[in-house]
């Protein structure tokens, strides 16, 4: 089946086939007849054709640091919904959180190549900066915020200082953070530094014995509590940058501490829906993942189809979900 069949079938000539087909104008009645005639041949125009007729291959690169993580699932769902609905298709470069194979990524994609890219970025190294300047397709940062290239990012900072104010009206007694590595802007400094400013708002500090570095993974969070918990019997909350990590403190709890409500002395950062069907809820800080991934993509479509490169900067909102109950862990 050829265009020239469709276009025979719809009473049109190939090149009415071809202006439906790529977004051209053509009158509301061929339009339809070409739809209808498309639909009954089951004709699928070849996609190296049409990269040759419109310099556009309509793929997109995007590069995540972990594809079984709750939140980047949403973020890749909400590209996903956005290059369905603008007729692109969805490369999935996945790093498992080596910041090294996200410049083997960007080099990869501008060289396959695709008509843009999005980063799901963690660590910005000065390979990464240099990387992103140099790019040679339209790109789009998320997760982070970086001069020189568009980005949507969440407010960790401002979102971690809520919480811990919130904390710190419902606990009297110590409070622990366990945060991640401080390469990472978003997840590993600005929470831990907006977690420290909000209980130095109610004149709480958060002393370096009280501080412990996960990885971000379940694991690490359990290893984490158990230390603190050890070292601190009157400890009264264990605040994580991520739900995965909490959901870690919430076992080491249970083991130390039984019969302890655990879910009420700990919080995290990402509103995991599985932790909150177990527990029912830990104090924690909803981002829009979702809308983070159809903003960034509709920001990098609108920027290639219209040309224009102004460079964009979307913050996101935030919002504190569940329980923070006062009490010490005794």
């Amino acid at each position: 089946m050829t265009m020239r069949d469709v276009a025979r079938l719809a009473g049109v000539s190939s090149a009415a086939v071809s202006r439906y087909l790529n977004g051209g104008y053509i009158s509301k009645e061929k339009a339809e007849r070409v739809r209808a005639a498309i639909e009954e041949t089951g004709y699928t125009p070849s996609s190296q054709a049409r990269a040759l007729r419109t310099g556009s291959n309509r793929l997109i690169g995007v590069i995540v640091p972990k594809i079984n993580s709750e939140s980047v699932s949403r973020i890749t769902a909400g590209i996903g919904q956005v290059l369905r609905e603008r007729g692109y298709q969805m490369l999935l470069a996945n790093t498992e959180n080596h910041a090294e194979r996200e410049l083997t990524y960007l080099d990869l994609f501008q060289s396959y190549p695709v008509d843009g890219i999005i980063l799901v970025a963690t660590v910005l190294t000065d390979a990464h900066r240099e990387a992103l300047s140099q790019v040679r397709v339209p790109a789009v940062l998320l997760g982070q915020d970086l001069p020189g290239v568009s980005c949507v990012y969440h407010d960790d900072f401002d979102a971690a200082r809520d919480l811990a104010r919130a904390v710190a009206a419902s606990h009297a007694g110590e409070i622990a953070y366990i945060g991640v590595f401080r390469d990472d802007a978003a997840a590993g400094a600005a929470r831990e530094d907006g977690f420290a400013a909000g209980l130095a708002d109610a004149g709480r500090d958060l002393p370096a014995d009280l501080r412990r570095e996960g990885t971000f993974t379940v694991d690490s969070g359990h290893v984490c509590a158990r230390d603190l918990l050890a070292a601190h019997p009157d400890l009264s909350f264990i605040a994580c940058a991520t739900d995965t990590m909490a959901a870690g403190a919430l076992r080491a709890l249970a083991e130390a501490r039984p019969g302890i409500e655990a879910a009420r002395h700990v919080s995290g950062f990402g509103d995991n829906e599985l932790l909150r069907a177990i527990t029912g809820g830990i104090a924690t800080v909803h981002f829009s993942y979702l809308t983070s991934g159809i903003e960034a993509t509709a920001m990098l479509l609108d920027t290639i189809e219209t040309g224009r490169g102004e460079e964009r900067h979307l913050q996101l909102g935030y919002e504190l979900m569940g329980p923070i109950a006062p009490g010490d862990l005794r």
